[in-house]
């Protein structure tokens, strides 16, 4: 696969890349769309005409978010209930949709909480970031394939620099938890998921893509409970931008990281092979088995 180049960047809108975008007829679905990065997202399809269902785990706050997108004149969004690290809440969100779906932006995320582990004993980072969404996304892929030409995007971050995915210990059963360890796999395997999915999908005519975020004050700072924003403690200034800096995460397949350095994704799909970090290699469970 080529590169895909754009004439965006860090500093675009969402709103620049969308204009004179026409989506309409195409099905949408955002996660964690009620704040943030995801409702960003939706403000922006919902101008090009899409159908747009917000993925949310509080439905209350989604549709008070779907009001406000409405607000603009644009068709009211559908808000329909998932919580990515219940299983259950997974299955049930892909077994009520009907119909193809065009565009999957898998954008919802927890990040740097204290320790906490789902009813399955899943760390729930990486049960939250990974994991709900590789089994959101393998469970919609007859409904991705039904039209060809889909989307689906995954939302990742430099954070995947901080720890490859420890596949002898994924859970912090055996090591003692880090709150940036654990946030730091999740993203690695997002980047690794898209890599993947790109790969074994290419014959539905499915791409694949992952996406880097600006970093701006959104719910999975504020952790499941609602805290205050979280920061790394390596960062000198706050992690999240000030309100009015909103712009667009648009990654590019292939661009070059900070000093010169590929990127996990350009790495991989240049050589053909996953790095070494650690004397762990980074691949494996998070690919797509069929």
């Amino acid at each position: 696969m080529s590169p895909i180049r754009t004439p965006f960047g860090f500093a675009s809108t969402a709103a620049e890349v969308a204009a004179g975008v026409d989506l309409t007829g195409r099905r949408v679905v955002v996660s964690g769309a009620a704040s943030g990065i995801g409702l960003e997202t939706v403000r922006a399809l919902a101008g090009t005409g899409a159908e747009i269902t917000m993925a949310v785990r509080d439905v209350g706050a989604g549709q008070r978010a779907a009001e406000e997108v409405a607000a603009s004149g644009v068709p009211t969004p559908g808000v329909a209930a998932l919580d990515l690290a219940d299983q259950a809440s997974v299955a049930a969100f892909v077994a009520a949709w009907d119909g193809p779906l065009h565009v999957l932006v898998n954008n919802a995320g927890v990040m740097a909480c204290p320790e906490e582990h789902t009813a399955q004993g899943w760390e729930l980072q990486f049960a939250t970031n990974h994991l709900g969404h590789f089994a959101l996304a393998t469970g919609l892929h007859a409904a991705l394939a039904a039209d060809g030409a889909a989307r689906v995007v995954s939302v990742s971050s430099s954070g995947h620099q901080i720890s490859p995915v420890i596949f002898d210990d994924p859970h912090f059963a055996f090591r003692p938890y880090d709150q940036w360890l654990a946030y730091g796999q999740s993203k690695t395997a997002n980047v690794l998921f898209a890599v993947e999915a790109s790969r074994r999908w290419a014959a539905d005519d499915i791409t694949a893509a992952r996406r880097g975020r600006r970093a701006l004050l959104r719910g999975l700072q504020r952790g499941r409970d609602g805290g205050p924003p979280h920061r790394h403690p390596g960062r000198r200034g706050p992690l999240c931008a000030r309100p009015g800096q909103r712009r667009a995460a648009v990654g590019r397949l292939g661009a070059r990281g900070r000093g010169g350095r590929a990127s996990l994704t350009s790495r991989v799909r240049q050589t053909g092979r996953v790095p070494r970090a650690g004397g762990v290699a980074i691949a494996g469970c998070v690919v797509i088995r069929r």
